[in-house]
């Protein structure tokens, strides 16, 4: 049981990732955890873990969800040894309870008999945010929830987000789902025409008052939901709300979405050119603060195989270019005449001669062939893009290569999603957002 003073953390760790394919793909079938999503060099969950940690959090909970989803998760973190935290788990045989994020949470605040501060956070996002702050405005307002918000513009809200209306006070009023700009515009006339004007939108973080929303849950009404499908933003806090409960805003620094491909890829950048703070912190010192790149030293001293000249000469020479807001990992090798400019490469990876990549990420052991074009894209862990000087392959526009994915010389994708495993010849002309999930679908394009 937690004590009234202590704040725990209550990570939501049992979605399927489905936005998020091929990202959160071992194989076609075989669903790898959000948790386990790799970001500048680890899981997400790691650095959600020990940036919590960092603010003070040492008891965490994890919800989690079927026996692939747990199994994953506890291989990674354990019980937490390595992290300087405890971790419990929760069992397996309340899973069929776990409906809807605000379900599993109840249903899982009492199973562990909380009584205290919990902060309820997903997996698929990261947080930028100050938690003494945080909890300073939630006992301030005496709020039983204090929902973390993100200030975005109109244009940035319409259709992706949810927006909360507040008061004075920072009190939730009520709230709007996904609205279009002409439905924001006429419920905030004041923001039309002026392309500053924000408005506060959920970023799926909870501080909650665990024994006031226990005793709620209680409720005929809400159990019987909770029972059903409860979710945090669509059901729970507008019952909250029109029930006349404390439901508090708090403004974060910035959400980083991982859930799916184009914001993964967005967030990496961001993390790459030093726009959290929290995670400046947590990341080991770049080689050059300037341009922000860190380069392993085994890759440095890694040599090619064509010219036989390591990665470090390559750089003095000048036949490789290394922009900013680039990680390369450990072992990779890397050709002649690469550009690499905002781009994660991950370890035992190889970027072969005259390969341009930018504002991507590359998987560990992926293979990025000759002469190879990648933009704003993402190739996984063991994925080969072959390429060839003649017939050179050209991946943009939020394309996404699943593991162990083999793409043939003079592939030309834009939008395109590759699921797992697949060997794809070279094709073009797929129409963006097609995806490719099995042989069959592959030979509809041949």
């Amino acid at each position: 049981m937690s004590t009234k003073a202590e704040t725990v953390g209550v990570i939501l760790a049992g979605g399927r990732g489905e936005r998020a394919k091929p990202i959160t793909l071992e194989s076609a079938d075989y669903i790898r955890s959000k948790a386990l999503i790799p970001l500048a060099g680890r899981r997400l969950v790691e650095w959600v873990l020990e940036s919590c940690r960092d603010m003070g959090i040492r008891r965490f909970y994890v919800v989690t969800h079927g026996p692939e989803n747990r199994n994953q998760i506890k291989l990674l973190l354990g019980h937490g040894e390595r992290h300087g935290v405890d971790i419990t788990y929760s069992r397996s045989r309340y899973d069929r309870y776990n409906v809807g994020s605000a379900g599993a949470t109840l249903h899982n605040l009492e199973q562990w008999d909380l009584q205290g501060r919990a902060l309820v956070l997903p997996v698929d996002s990261l947080f930028d945010f100050d938690l003494r702050a945080m909890q300073a405005d939630h006992d301030e307002r005496g709020a039983l929830v204090t929902v973390a918000s993100v200030s975005r513009t109109p244009a940035g809200i319409a259709h992706k987000y949810g927006v909360m209306r507040t008061d004075r006070t920072g009190l939730v009023r009520g709230f709007v789902e996904k609205p279009g700009l002409t439905e924001l515009g006429e419920l905030f006339p004041w923001t039309v025409g002026d392309p500053r004007a924000e408005l506060p939108t959920n970023a799926g973080m909870y501080l909650v008052d665990c024994g006031r929303l226990r005793l709620l849950a209680r409720e005929p009404e809400l159990f019987r939901q909770a029972h059903q499908r409860l979710d945090w933003g669509s059901d729970l806090l507008p019952w909250l709300v029109r029930r006349g409960h404390p439901v508090a805003t708090h403004t974060i620094g910035r959400l980083g979405d991982l859930g799916n491909v184009p914001d993964y890829l967005d967030t990496v950048r961001l993390v790459l050119n030093g726009a959290y703070d929290h995670m400046n912190r947590m990341m080991d010192a770049p080689d050059d603060a300037v341009r922000r790149r860190w380069i392993h030293e085994t890759s440095l001293q890694t040599k090619d195989d064509l010219t036989g000249t390591t990665l470090a000469q390559k750089i003095d020479e000048g036949s490789v270019v290394i922009g900013a807001g680039v990680r390369i990992g450990r072992d990779v090798e890397i050709g002649p005449g690469v550009r690499l400019e905002n781009v994660d490469v991950g370890d035992g990876a190889e970027v072969r001669e005259g390969s341009t990549l930018v504002r991507s990420a590359v998987g560990e052991s992926a293979v990025i062939g000759d002469h190879a074009d990648i933009a704003d894209s993402y190739i996984g862990p063991m994925a080969e893009v072959r390429s060839e000087r003649a017939r050179p392959s050209r991946l943009e526009r939020h394309s996404a290569i699943g593991d162990g994915a083999v793409l043939w010389p003079g592939s030309r994708l834009c939008g395109v999603t590759v699921y797992p495993r697949l060997r794809v010849p070279a094709l073009t002309g797929v129409p963006a957002r097609t995806e490719l999930r099995s042989a069959e679908d592959v030979l509809r394009w041949v």
